[in-house]
């Protein structure tokens, strides 16, 4: 309690040294919170849209993106005929943009396909859906981003279309988005006769090798990959992940270097009090042990504040209108729980080398220190 106490003493002499420090692992903290939990958001979003009702996903190999990946029409019918399986969906997803939004998603689908028969539909029903090729379905998002009921016209690019439908979906990309027949779809972006991937579901889990294999013999420049596979072999996702923890570890790193510079001040303004603990007995390990507690204080306490403020700031994303459906802000308990780690040990590790030279001071020399 008393070696507590003394750590606590010694931060509380110098606060606002002690308080820039805190500020700094804070905001490091936030920022690291918001981006991986917004870019891992994205990537759970995007992933559902693709396992919509399936276990299987067949696309182009080796795209970069599966917005350039093309599966001709002969593939589906092919693949749906097929004993094994129950059903096989084209999705097409295409990128437009419609007055004040200029990035919307957009899914050409067919009227069977899982996202309509899962979605509630607050607009409209499903039996209209295709029966006009320039009629679109919104996901609720996007309806009121774009101030459209059903019966309205919107423009969507260069092109007008027709609402027959306003449905409310639990994916955000998918409720943000807009949901063309798959052949109205193609036409609009010049991709006739192809779809972006095919989502399968299969009637027993354990023909997946079978489908696996079927699919690599009779279209070898196309690729099957479980859901869970997809998820953790995308490119896209690698690197949105990858991107994600290092720009936050950056971040981090950055408040790390302002409790080290803390520490080392903190060393450097104490060498006669730190003497005279010698002098009273205190073991170089002690000593060092101080140090480190006062850097795994300010951690602590900077994490803690940083959470809170990304926590905040996160809640505010969810409130901006432009935001919605693109942006999952669902904080996941293990992105918590690394965050802390990481904080800790970054402070801890900038607190080694003041330790390690308070360690060395020498108690005669050190009083006579000026």
């Amino acid at each position: 309690m008393i070696f507590l106490k003394l750590i606590v003493t010694n931060l509380l002499r110098h606060r606002i040294r002690s308080l820039i420090s805190i500020a700094g692992i804070a905001f490091s903290v936030a920022a690291m919170l918001t981006i991986v939990t917004v870019l891992q958001g994205a990537v759970e979003m995007f992933s559902g849209i693709l396992s919509s009702d399936s276990q299987i996903i067949v696309f182009e190999r080796n795209v970069s993106d599966l917005f350039f990946s093309s599966v001709p029409s002969e593939a589906v019918q092919t693949i749906s005929s097929w004993p094994i399986v129950q059903h096989a969906d084209p999705v097409l997803f295409g990128i437009v943009s419609s007055s004040d939004h200029p990035i919307i998603t957009c899914f050409g689908i067919t009227d069977a396909d899982a996202r309509l028969r899962k979605a509630s539909w607050i607009g409209g029903t499903r039996e209209d859906f295709g029966k006009d090729p320039n009629g679109v379905v919104l996901g609720q998002r996007a309806a009121e981003f774009m101030s459209a009921t059903v019966g309205k016209t919107v423009e969507i690019g260069h092109a007008a279309f027709h609402v027959v439908g306003v449905i409310k979906t639990a994916n955000g990309f998918e409720d943000g988005g807009v949901f063309m027949p798959l052949s109205s779809a193609q036409a609009f972006f010049h991709k006739e006769g192809s779809s972006s991937v095919i989502t399968i579901k299969l009637r027993s889990k354990e023909d997946i090798p079978e489908l696996k294999a079927s699919v690599r013999r009779s279209y070898p420049s196309l690729v099957a990959l479980e859901d869970e596979e997809f998820t953790r072999s995308y490119s896209q996702f690698k690197i949105l992940k990858a991107t994600a923890w290092a720009v936050g570890g950056c971040g981090l790193l950055l408040g790390g270097l302002g409790v080290a510079n803390t520490m080392i001040m903190s060393v450097f303004t104490r060498i006669r009090e730190i003497a005279i603990l010698r002098v009273n007995g205190f073991s170089p390990g002690q000593i060092a042990t101080m140090i480190f507690g006062e850097s795994a204080l300010v951690s602590v306490f900077g994490a803690v504040v940083g959470l809170l403020i990304g926590t905040a700031f996160l809640f505010a994303l969810k409130l901006i209108p432009a935001l919605h459906g693109y942006v999952d802000t669902s904080v996941q308990p293990s992105v918590v729980v690394i965050v802390i780690l990481l904080a800790l040990m970054t402070g801890v590790t900038g607190a080694l080398y003041p330790a390690v030279y308070a360690t060395r001071i020498r108690a005669v020399e050190a009083l006579r220190f000026e």
